[in-house]
């Protein structure tokens, strides 16, 4: 069996979370939810994503709300991805304009909150190990962005994106593909290129990965990293 690559992220200690939420019995559910997996706890909650990270600064991942206090939350969301947080939003807005805004403003995921335990302990997962999770609302907006502006990809440079979606590090993808890791970041930085070229930048791994299922590239089977809601098998980080 292979290391646990979330126990490598952190040197053995839980995944520190902070939630930002202003609907309290929102907070208390998905503590609780949390609190399931041994691998996860919880530093700090509250309302306001400054005080909250205030009382954890050191969070491995903040989940947050994208509507508190009655207004979008896409520009503290663009703060604090900017700033190197690792932002999972969790939301009752699921239309695919509003998920794919988060994922372009540097979420490294989405979470519906309709979606449940089993994929929000699963998202938080991923999102501590630098690992992308793609949860069904996810996907359906993915796979259903009708923008035709997609860029052409070399066969090598789609390889090492959908290489690098199923690992940890463009190391690991170097020696998959027998190439240097140099090589790796090229072709990872052409594929960016091409998408800012095309009005669609993905400065983040998850917007990369949008647009690559945005633009039937790579399917989210091919990862490993999505489950249909017509399955109920346990959803592999």
């Amino acid at each position: 069996m292979g290391a646990d690559p979330v126990a490598e992220m952190t040197g053995g200690r839980p995944v520190g979370v902070a939630i930002v939420d202003d609907h309290p019995v929102v907070v208390d559910g998905v503590r609780a939810w949390l609190a399931t997996e041994a691998r996860l706890t919880v530093l700090a909650t509250g309302d306001d994503p400054d005080e909250v990270l205030r009382a954890a600064p050191h969070a491995d991942v903040v989940l947050l709300d994208l509507r508190l206090h009655g207004r979008m939350a896409l520009d503290k969301l663009a703060e604090l991805s900017a700033a190197g947080r690792r932002v999972v939003v969790y939301s009752e807005h699921t239309d695919p304009d509003t998920m794919l805004a988060a994922l372009d403003a540097g979420a490294v995921a989405f979470l519906a909150k309709h979606e449940g335990r089993e994929h929000c302990v699963a998202t938080v997962l991923a999102a501590a190990s630098d690992r992308p999770y793609v949860p069904p609302a996810l996907a359906g907006a993915m796979v259903g962005d009708p923008r035709p502006d997609r860029p052409m990809l070399s066969d090598k440079e789609r390889e090492a994106l959908l290489l690098w979606f199923q690992s940890m590090s463009k190391a690991s993808v170097a020696r998959r593909m027998q190439i240097s890791e140099h090589t790796v970041k090229q072709y990872v930085d052409r594929a960016r290129i091409k998408y800012t070229r095309a009005g669609r930048p993905a400065a983040t791994k998850a917007a990369l990965l949008a647009r690559a299922i945005e633009d039937g590239l790579v399917r989210p089977e091919e990862i490993g990293i999505y489950r249909s809601q017509a399955t109920h098998d346990r959803p592999t980080p």
